[in-house]
């Protein structure tokens, strides 16, 4: 976590003096291999420190925390280019780079059995979880709402500024109410778990998705706010089961956290890329589209988990 926060408070820096598009491109890519130090540490310290339901609690306070930097950030950077321009922007995130890399320093290591192998064998370690059919079953089905999730944070510049004519300024407002709800879904799981089973919880979040869909589909191009009240549950139903999801998964591999928590995150990412690509395709209804999205991906989510909710590696943790 220290190697990759010191390469990515230093390249965020080189960024703000980029002299060319190529060379930021460049910087960029550097700086998002080395944030993903942070990313893939965070799950796995909590597997290190926490077990039970004591671990779902903390994994759903990182699921909020993580949320907010992706969903905020277009409403942070609105403010800050009221004083700066893109330069400054990087220069802000080395900043913060700085202050997490201080922070880190001061941490206690929390692993309790080192690898003595080679970091060529760490890697191999990828392949012997990606084995596991249980953990790639659960991987497969939780990654699905990740395409609709970023094909969102994608296009949704282009439906309030350009489909529903709204200012940058106003859209980034739009924007944070959407956010709202992501960042406090993980905790509301937290609430619900104490009244429902968590199997129906998941199951009840993907039907919810799914309707949201096909009301944004129906009504959501009437206008911003329309479109935001509609596109509210879904957000809300796919951040409550990031709790539940995470720790199903974490527990499907005894040993190899650092692979398995690489894994989860390559994955989500590699679905939000997929739904990235597909929204910025030449869509004349983008709205309609963002609701086909999630409609389609929550029923295909839905229809595996079904399946894979009545397996014992499931019901065995989530009692």
């Amino acid at each position: 976590m220290l190697i990759g926060l010191v390469i990515y408070t230093a390249v965020s820096a080189l960024c703000a003096f980029s002299g060319n598009v190529y060379q930021l491109i460049g910087f960029r890519i550097i700086q998002a291999i080395a944030s993903g130090a942070a990313t893939a540490v965070a799950q796995a310290i909590v597997k290190d420190c926490y077990s039970g339901p004591k671990r779902v609690s903390v994994l759903a306070l990182v699921s909020s925390m993580t949320m907010i930097s992706p969903i905020v950030a277009p409403v942070v950077g609105a403010l800050i280019l009221k004083f700066t321009s893109w330069r400054g922007i990087f220069l802000v995130l080395a900043g913060m780079g700085l202050l997490v890399t201080c922070a880190v320093i001061f941490m206690e290591e929390t692993i309790g059995e080192r690898s003595t192998g080679s970091i060529r064998q760490s890697i191999g370690r990828l392949g012997i979880v990606a084995k596991n059919p249980g953990f790639m079953a659960l991987l497969i089905t939780f990654s699905l709402m990740g395409i609709p999730m970023m094909s969102f944070i994608t296009s949704s510049s282009y439906i309030y500024v350009n489909q529903f004519g709204l200012s940058e300024q106003v859209y980034s407002y739009y924007f944070a109410v959407n956010a709202f709800f992501m960042v406090i879904g993980p905790l509301l799981y937290m609430k619900l778990a104490g009244l429902f089973r968590p199997i129906a919880l998941i199951t009840a979040s993907y039907v919810i998705a799914c309707i949201s869909g096909l009301v944004i589909c129906i009504i959501g191009i009437h206008g911003p706010w329309v479109f935001t009240l509609s596109l509210i549950p879904a957000t809300l139903a796919g951040s409550i089961t990031r709790p539940p999801s995470a720790n199903l998964m974490l527990e499907q591999q005894k040993g190899d956290t650092g692979a398995v928590v690489s894994l989860m995150s390559f994955t989500f990412t590699i679905f939000g890329c997929l739904g990235m690509v597909m929204i910025s395709l030449d869509w004349a209804n983008l709205v309609w589209v963002m609701g086909l999205m999630y409609t389609v991906f929550a029923f295909a989510s839905l229809v595996f988990w079904r399946r894979i909710s009545k397996k014992e590696f499931v019901r065995k943790v989530l009692v």
